[in-house]
């Protein structure tokens, strides 16, 4: 999941006795929704009063002790463009070409990130995009161990142009401009996405605790005692990795690193940098050791160790005690050594470095890393580093739930917190795989952040649309265990749960060898069509779903519903990947199947069945479609 940056500037509040100020939301060419009451907040003296004012609508407002303020402007038609200001004894403070209209929330990981100028035709979309009513903004990355009151970077709406398209989310953008075309009012868009991130770091604090099970006592450990907290982390890091690779307890690369066969590193810079073919492309795992050598004096002493940004997942052992580990590759690691770690001699650090894509390893420079000692003493270790390659590099490594991007709570904290009960429309949710292969219930923690959110937004029925991932990795020529199609049937089960939320399919329009398709263009569109029938009323049927599945006279029917017409196969007489399963993998098969209306039959082949599965694999390969040309999604039901 290829990670996009998007970089804005800092931001600032307001100062006792200057004049108001709105929070950076309310900024020139925002969009309100209509229809509900429009929230709007802001900065000012402590204890000065204010008047919020609108098209001719005011409300007053005191600012609490730290300055807060917020009013409630009553509701709106779509229209403007409007003046909003906010007026009190220490001056006046104004935004401009304000619209009222509907505002959507796009959210996820890297798919819903992936900008227009990266998509499919994107110099024609962008030579077209001109739209004076349609309106986007994009939230900064940011993550936090509490809850965060503001957006801690200024934020700047845009009118949709050839200028500003190519930037924004290609997946939001193309959704909401078949809104404008069907709607006909102003469209606000906010992405607020982060590539590479889970779902739990989206949850707010009641939906972590709902299920975050073991991780959110950690996390709550790490908020009381970070140094226990590590230490704890360190020990389950440490049993993983003992029952991935079969190391007996004093055998692992932290406790005998001399077991391992090491090279000098040439460099400290990323290791597709170092000029070794060999690391030329290379994605995998590797151990890193430096060693070092200290006084009596310095090693009694507490210290942090600076390692610079690490590409992209790392644990880091001292002498082989567990100091830190985090997911990310932007932010530098510096981890806090406790008394008692460092020795008078010989000292030793282990740093396990994996990489998925792109870059890899410490990106240096040399002197970014280096031990600070408590009294500030700093001792270079930019120089003298080994490695070593793991030939078979274990997976699913445990992360630590209070990782800046990767843990409980953290970007909920610092990019949905902050947008508090701004008016919305809806929201499409475009995430998951970064939770592909981790173990436990998706559908449980998408209906604990979809619940989250509502309450904050103080919605309880805002609509939510969740892309279902796209097709990504390998085919299959016989039926497989699929971690993505596992996926996908969570999203569709949590999906199921809740009367307001949409699937939108989108497993026929990904890329075998690209994780980022380049296809938002017709999601866009699938987005939309959701969003007609979830918030906008519409009866169109948002695309085939799977009811179940009942064994009769005939063989297996497979019954499903939202159908636009009936459903029909491309390209030949059957439909492709139907699978008859009994209670165990291997006893699923291909089955012969045939569309007829809404149904679909399954040849009985005599054996065993106890359930149905459909395009399980990473990338199946399907033919089933609807009249508007929409694809049923993978699933797995039971056979009743």
């Amino acid at each position: 999941m290829r990670r996009l940056a998007f970089v804005l500037l800092a931001s600032t509040c307001s100062v006792a006795n200057a004049a108001p100020q709105f929070n950076s939301l309310f900024s020139d060419h925002a969009v309100l929704q209509r229809n509900r009451p429009i929230a709007v907040w802001g900065m000012a003296a402590p204890g000065e009063r204010l008047s919020v004012s609108i098209a001719a609508v005011a409300r007053s407002a005191t600012a609490d002790a730290k300055g807060n303020w917020r009013v409630e402007l009553p509701p709106m038609k779509a229209g403007g463009p409007f003046e909003l200001s906010a007026s009190s004894a220490s001056g006046r403070v104004t935004a401009g070409d304000i619209l009222v209209g509907d505002v959507w929330l796009c959210s996820g990981q890297s798919n819903m990130e992936l900008p227009v100028s990266r998509g499919l035709d994107s110099w024609n979309q962008t030579q077209s995009a001109n739209d004076p009513e349609l309106r986007v903004v994009t939230i900064p990355h940011v993550s936090g161990s509490a809850v965060k009151a503001t957006i801690e970077a200024p934020i700047k709406w845009q009118a949709i142009t050839p200028q500003t398209v190519g930037d924004f989310s290609a997946a939001c953008y193309y959704m909401v401009r078949d809104l404008r075309r069907s709607q006909k009012v102003p469209i606000g868009a906010i992405n607020a996405s982060w590539g590479g991130t889970p779902i739990r770091s989206w949850l707010d604090e009641t939906g972590a605790a709902a299920t975050g099970g073991d991780d959110y006592d950690q996390l709550k450990l790490f908020r009381r005692d970070p140094t226990a907290a590590n230490k704890a982390f360190g020990e389950n890091w440490a049993a993983w990795w003992r029952t991935k690779t079969g190391n007996k307890p004093g055998q692992e690369p932290w406790n005998a690193s001399d077991r391992l066969n090491w090279a000098a590193v040439p460099r400290i810079t990323y290791w597709e940098q170092w000029g070794d073919r060999k690391f030329a492309d290379f994605n995998g795992m590797v151990w890193m050791r430096k060693r070092f050598t200290l006084t009596p004096a310095e090693a009694a002493k507490e210290a942090t160790i600076s390692l610079s940004v690490i590409d992209e997942l790392d644990e880091t052992f001292v002498n082989g005690v567990a100091v830190g580990g985090s997911y990310t590759w932007e932010a530098p690691r510096n981890y806090r050594i406790p008394a008692g770690v460092l020795r008078a001699g010989n000292n030793e650090v282990l740093v396990n470095v994996s990489d998925g894509s792109g870059a890899g390893g410490l990106s240096g420079p040399a002197d970014q890393v280096k031990l600070t000692l408590a009294d500030g003493t700093v001792k270079p270790l930019g120089e003298g580093w080994q490695y070593s390659v793991v030939a078979q590099a274990p997976s699913g490594a445990p992360q630590a739930p209070w990782d800046s991007a990767q843990g409980l709570t953290a970007i909920y904290n610092g990019m949905i917190a902050p947008l508090r009960d701004y008016g919305l429309t809806g929201v499409a949710w475009y995430q998951g795989e970064a939770d592909v292969g981790r173990p436990g219930s998706y559908a449980d923690p998408l209906g604990a952040m979809m619940r989250g959110w509502r309450a904050q937004f103080r919605q309880p029925e805002l609509p939510f649309l969740i892309v279902s991932l796209a097709n990504f990795g390998p085919s299959a020529s016989k039926p497989v265990v699929s971690g993505w199609a596992d996926l996908r049937d969570q999203q569709r089960l949590g999906v199921g749960r809740d009367a307001n939320a949409a699937l939108v399919i989108a497993m026929d329009l990904g890329e075998r060898l690209d994780i980022h398709p380049a296809n938002k263009i017709e999601l866009g569109s699938r987005l939309a069509r959701a969003a007609e029938a979830r918030a906008y009323g519409s009866s169109t049927p948002v695309g085939p779903e799977v009811v179940g599945a009942r064994r009769t006279a005939n063989g297996i029917e497979v019954e499903f519903k939202g159908v636009t017409g009936a459903l029909q196969t491309w390209s030949g007489t059957r439909a492709l990947a139907f699978e008859l399963c009994g209670t165990t993998q291997k006893s699923c098969r291909y089955a012969d199947a045939v569309a007829s209306g809404a149904n679909v039959r399954l040849v009985d082949d005599g054996k065993p069945v106890t359930r149905v599965r459909y395009a399980w694999a990473d990338t199946p390969v399907t033919n089933l479609y609807d009249e508007a040309q929409l694809p049923p999604g993978p699933f797995e039901v039971p056979v009743n």
